[in-house]
């Protein structure tokens, strides 16, 4: 079964609120088998629009990263996010 990843780019515009994101999302991302592969970091921008932090997320299966994302626990701590940054999160399916 392919794996599924979110790939997500914010731009953080009040960190201390996020930092609230962040801690809320410990035992949900843990609950679902989160690894993160990239977070933060250097980056290099080749090409189109960018964001000033990515953070790249592998779960065992596109279901489980839709899940996750679904869940009343990280709904509840994505209000912190939605507050804190601009950005986008996409959710894909790997390859096989």
């Amino acid at each position: 079964m392919p794996k599924g990843y979110w790939i997500a780019q914010n731009d953080v515009k009040d960190l201390e609120t996020y930092k609230k994101y962040l801690a809320g999302t410990a035992t949900v991302f843990e609950k679902f088998g989160a690894k993160f592969l990239a977070r933060g970091g250097r980056h290099q921008a080749m090409q189109g629009n960018i964001r000033s932090r990515h953070v790249v997320i592998e779960f065992e299966s596109f279901e489980k990263a839709i899940a996750c994302f679904e869940s009343p626990e990280y709904q509840e701590a994505a209000k912190y996010r939605l507050a804190a940054a601009d950005g986008d999160i996409v959710i894909v399916e790997g390859a096989a």
